[in-house]
This record gives C-alpha cells, sequence and structure tokens, in this order.
C-alpha cells in the first residue's frame, strides 16, 4: 500500500488557517472594554492647573480608554491664590450613567490637605473602574475640588 504526498502548500494553508482560526476563537472568548470618558473640572477657592507654572488651567480631564479593572491617574497642580490657608477637599458630581457611580471611584492624595495662601501643590488623581462593572460604556462626570478658607 503506497501513500500519497501531500503537497506542502496545502499543509501550510491549513495550518495557517487553524491558526487564524484560533486567534479568532480567542479574541471572541476574551472579556475586553472600552469605556470612555469626559469630565469637567470645577475649582471652588482655588485653582487647579496641567503645569506646575499655574499657566494652563484644568476644565477636563480625558481618562482615556478604560477597561474593567483599570486604574490610571491624572498628575495636577492645585494654587492657592487667597490670602490666607485653605483646606482641600474634592467631590464627584452628575455621574452619567448612574450605574458608572460606585462602579467607577475617583480618590486623590490632597484630602484634608492644608494648602497655605500663594503655594502651589502637587496632586494625583486616580480613577478606578471595578472589574465588575458591565453595561458602561461610555461616561461621565464632574470634578469639583474646594479650598475652604480657615
Amino acid at each position: 500500500m503506497s501513500m500519497q504526498k501531500v503537497p506542502t502548500g496545502i499543509v501550510l494553508g491549513i495550518a495557517v488557517t487553524a491558526i487564524v482560526i484560533s486567534v479568532l476563537a480567542t479574541s471572541l472568548l476574551s472579556n475586553y472594554q472600552r469605556i470612555t470618558n469626559n469630565g469637567n473640572v470645577e475649582a471652588v477657592g482655588v485653582g487647579v492647573y496641567w503645569d506646575n507654572h499655574c499657566t494652563d488651567n484644568v476644565t477636563s480631564i480625558d481618562w482615556g480608554f478604560l477597561e474593567p479593572g483599570a486604574v490610571t491617574n491624572r498628575t495636577v497642580y492645585i494654587k492657592n491664590s487667597g490670602n490666607v490657608p485653605a483646606m482641600l477637599n474634592m467631590t464627584t458630581a452628575d455621574w452619567s450613567p448612574n450605574e458608572a457611580y460606585g462602579n467607577i471611584t475617583l480618590s486623590w492624595n490632597r484630602e484634608g490637605y492644608l494648602l497655605d495662601s500663594g503655594l502651589v501643590v502637587q496632586m494625583v488623581l486616580t480613577l478606578s473602574v471595578s472589574s465588575e462593572i458591565a453595561g458602561v460604556a461610555s461616561f461621565s462626570f464632574d470634578i469639583i475640588i474646594t479650598g475652604t478658607e480657615l
């Protein structure tokens, strides 16, 4: 009994097809979601800037594309332009959609910080997305940073 030789081109074609199918199947099985954001920054009693020279005012932060479980940071600067020290506080408001609130959280490293008059301090905002988030393709919220004079 003799064996027939299969042409090399057919073997390569089958191998390439199998690899392509494997890659496509893997990508379909992966849990991947990109979340876009657009949020406004409101400052009360202080200024928020992109640079430590306080020339480029922060009015909005683009967090980029985020996946479930993502944690991303943005560094900005706060200036106390008042005449007395100010206690720093941050809150958020106007979450859209409502499902984003709680599944996406914002924190920072300057809560309760006492910023002397005329000084500038660097701060880091940290946005965390729950690994369990579902049904949120894009979101927005407002960041409110307040300097309360003491």
